[in-house]
């Protein structure tokens, strides 16, 4: 294995990971249920970390992404190399104290009981046509999945519970690419609740048409992940890919997360369809639902005209599928809501919104950041 050039590594575990999906259904079966896919999944493990001077926090948060390199052009992007995808999956963490190290990560595929080495400017416009997007009132949704998911960040952006204590969102939510963004050092995650303590409107207000007041509880961010791929990268070329990291909590939350999961090719989505939550800026308070259709998709990206306005991005996207194993339907995250790109369109620019898919490194990655144990991310 050691004399094998690291491009033909990088091959060979995009065709075990693409190969890998295994006891799919037949769409054209009678009783044909959307199935999750079983995938083999690689290893990503961290092998050295190198303390980095504080940053200057002086970056200006940004609330949406915009790039000119659609499908085509991502697709028309050489491969990267096996030390190439590396670079981009190792990280930097920040802490609370503005502290901060990067980690070098390597990348294995694990076969049986043993380990192998192995690689892989226009105005935007994010209203298509009639505003299909559904503010959700009332906490006898608000506070119920698969709604009670989604929180806002105090940099403006929205994010997803994945555990007891991460939060998913977009890496540029508290990461220009070059530096961190004002307010990350005291970043705090916000869950919507009843103004009232005890979740009570009154004798006299149970019938009332007007939606009950909600209010933010804050919780402070104790560190975060971002891939480096983002901060090296930018908008116009491989960063659009990374755009996503993680934040863990100081303390638990105490409500239901959604998982993570890798995302299935867009032709076996249920109805070919993706759904997500999130705080748009011209909603203010409200959380906003809205679902739509895949148009295209790349392997690191999917391409979709869900309505969607700055401060959803960081949402988490997800499917409902049927989990054979436990015989039961599940929903899981498999992307995560970046931003906006102009794309031509045979000649014609055409406007999508865009979200990063969860591929199986990525999964890897983001998994170990949760679990801190690669054994307990085998499964996606």
């Amino acid at each position: 294995m050691a004399g094998i050039p690291g491009l033909l590594f990088l091959l060979l575990l995009l065709l075990l990971l693409l190969l890998g999906v295994v006891g799919q259904a037949s769409p054209s079966g009678a009783h044909w249920k959307p199935t999750w896919p079983a995938y083999r999944l690689p290893v990503i493990l961290p092998q050295s970390t190198l303390h980095l001077p504080k940053p200057d926090f002086g970056a200006k948060a940004k609330l949406e992404v915009s790039s000119s390199c659609g499908p085509q052009c991502h697709k028309g992007t050489p491969l990267p190399t096996y030390e190439e995808v590396k670079q981009y999956l190792s990280y930097e963490t920040l802490y609370a104290n503005g502290s901060r190290t990067e980690t070098q990560v390597g990348i294995y595929v694990v076969s049986g009981g043993g380990a192998e080495s192995s690689g892989k400017s226009r105005r935007k416009r994010q209203i298509y046509g009639y505003d299909s997007r559904f503010s959700i009132f009332g906490k006898d949704f608000l506070l119920n999945y698969p709604f009670s998911t989604s929180v806002k960040l105090s940099t403006g952006c929205t994010g997803t519970l994945v555990s007891e204590k991460h939060v998913l969102t977009a890496a540029h939510c508290i990461h220009d690419g070059k530096t961190y963004v004002k307010g990350t050092q005291k970043l705090r995650v916000g869950f919507l609740k009843p103004k009232h303590k005890d979740g009570s409107r009154g004798a006299n207000s149970s019938s009332s048409a007007v939606p009950e007041k909600m209010k933010f509880q804050w919780i402070r961010v104790k560190r975060t992940h971002v891939p480096k791929g983002w901060i090296k990268g930018n908008a116009n070329d491989i960063g659009m890919d990374y755009d996503y990291a993680l934040l863990e909590l100081k303390k638990l939350h105490k409500r239901k997360f959604m998982k993570i999961g890798v995302s299935p090719p867009a032709k076996q989505l249920p109805g070919g369809r993706i759904h997500f939550s999130g705080y748009d800026n011209d909603r203010p308070g409200n959380l906003v639902y809205r679902f739509c259709d895949v148009k295209d998709e790349t392997y690191d990206l999917l391409y979709q005209q869900c309505d969607a306005q700055p401060g959803a991005s960081g949402s988490g996207v997800y499917v409902r599928m049927w989990k054979r194993q436990q015989q039961k339907w599940e929903r899981k995250i498999i992307g995560i809501f970046s931003g906006h790109q102009w794309v031509d369109m045979n000649g014609s620019p055409q406007d999508f919104n865009v979200a990063v898919r969860i591929t199986p490194l990525k999964y890897a990655q983001i998994c170990y950041w949760i679990k801190g144990n690669y054994m307990d991310c085998r499964e996606g």
